[in-house]
This record gives structure tokens, C-alpha cells and sequence, in this order.
């Protein structure tokens, strides 16, 4: 099995399998502004791919079984997360709110 970096004190973890076109919708309407944004500076992104072996990085309050994934992470254990990708403005509005 193939090390895990740790998890940050806050970041956000974006759980995908390959061929998820949800993913690959989230990859060019929000990957590459993401990293410039200011939730993307406050909770820095890490992809994990499941379909890689499973990730014991996080502590998750249940197991992901939608893909995407969007977990927000606070000192390795999961504070909440929003399942699916419907489009940019839910992810902006949900991702703000659980910012507060």
C-alpha cells in the first residue's frame, strides 16, 4: 500500500473514481479557479482516487459512495461534506455556508 500524506489542519478533500463525469464536470467549471479563490486559499484541495486503494487519511463520519465527494477536514477528521456536483453556483453557495 502506497503512503498517504497527512492531512492538513483544513483542507478540502475531493473524493473521485475515474470516469465520473460529475468529476470531470467539476474539473473545468471549478479546478482551475479553485486554488485562486478565497476558500480555495482558507481549505487548499487534495484529490483522493478511490478506485487508487482506499485512503485512511481522514477520519469520515461514513463511508463516500457518490462520486464526487467534498469533504471539509479539520485536524484529520471530517466536519462536513456535500455529495454529487450539480453545478458551479450549488458548490460556491453549499461551500460557503459550511464555511460559517
Amino acid at each position: 500500500m502506497a503512503s498517504v500524506p497527512p492531512a492538513l489542519s483544513a483542507e478540502l478533500v475531493m473524493y473521485r473514481r475515474a470516469g465520473c463525469p460529475y468529476c470531470e464536470a467539476w474539473d473545468r467549471e471549478i479546478g482551475p479557479i479553485y486554488p485562486k479563490t478565497d476558500i480555495g486559499k482558507q481549505l487548499p484541495l487534495r484529490q483522493v482516487h478511490l478506485d487508487r486503494g482506499k485512503d485512511t487519511s481522514v477520519e469520515l463520519k461514513s463511508p463516500v459512495r457518490f462520486t464526487p465527494t467534498f469533504v471539509v477536514v479539520e485536524n484529520g477528521k471530517e466536519k462536513a461534506r456535500i455529495e454529487g456536483y450539480p453545478g458551479e453556483f450549488f458548490f460556491w453557495g453549499v461551500l460557503e455556508k459550511l464555511m460559517l
